[in-house]
């Protein structure tokens, strides 16, 4: 049952996802936005999200909740397959109720992500039309995975996302969503970076490196990928 507090969180996630259509924003913090309110409201252990640059080699982990994601993530797309890399290329959902049993189709990923202590899954495409772009994922350390009701609300907001990454004039040439979707895929990179360097000198996790990161940027109006290229140039010590 959605409680009104559920309901609050995604009416203001919805907003926040639409303010991209009308506003400048921060392709890689709107992402994390994303995947941190899937965790919240549907009770995920773990999220992450694949993305394309337009080529299908070309898929990159560009947000995740916690390390665990990121590497299974990771895990996939080094062996060129797996739920997540299939929901990207088939633009479908991809469901796992039960992680112990998976068909043997991908026996590294079911290997991973038993070891890294999921037991289910569902991914759902970032789309729009007949334009996939990537794939949001959430994993349990739990049996089940996602209601058909919530299923629809993760897909609506991956929908939503999608629009505010691409845009419409995005759709119309393919360079320009290719070039934004390249520029998120390399800011990631530095990000990755900046993260190493805030935990070493502060002695953190990648976690709480990549939280005061983010909250640098969002306290001076920076874009988090500026922030993390200044960090990485040794011309800002947090």
């Amino acid at each position: 049952m959605v409680t009104r507090t559920r309901e609050g969180q995604l009416v203001e996630t919805f907003v926040t996802l639409a303010d991209t259509l009308v506003v400048g924003y921060d392709v890689v913090d709107l992402l994390h936005t994303l995947v941190e309110t899937c965790a919240t409201l549907f009770g995920a252990s773990a999220v992450g999200i694949i993305l394309s640059a337009g080529n299908d080699n070309d898929l990159e982990v560009v947000a995740s909740t916690n390390e665990r994601s990121r590497l299974i993530e990771i895990l996939q797309l080094r062996a060129g397959n797996g739920p997540c890399v299939e929901c990207y290329t088939t633009g479908k959902p991809v469901a796992i109720p039960d992680l112990d049993v998976l068909a043997p189709a991908w026996p590294r990923f079911r290997a991973g992500a038993l070891e890294l202590g999921f037991k289910s899954m569902h991914s759902v495409p970032l789309r729009l039309r007949a334009t996939t772009i990537g794939s949001l994922n959430l994993f349990w350390d739990r049996l089940g995975g996602l209601s058909a009701e919530d299923l629809r609300t993760v897909q609506a907001l991956a929908d939503t996302a999608t629009i505010g990454i691409l845009q419409e004039r995005a759709i119309r040439e393919s360079d320009v969503a290719r070039a934004q979707l390249q520029r998120a895929l390399s800011g990631r990179v530095l990000i990755e970076q900046a993260k190493g360097v805030v935990a070493f000198t502060h002695t953190l996790d990648m976690e709480e490196a990549f939280a005061l990161l983010r909250q640098y940027a969002r306290n001076n109006g920076q874009p988090l990928v500026e922030v993390a290229q200044n960090v990485v140039n040794r011309t800002l010590a947090l």
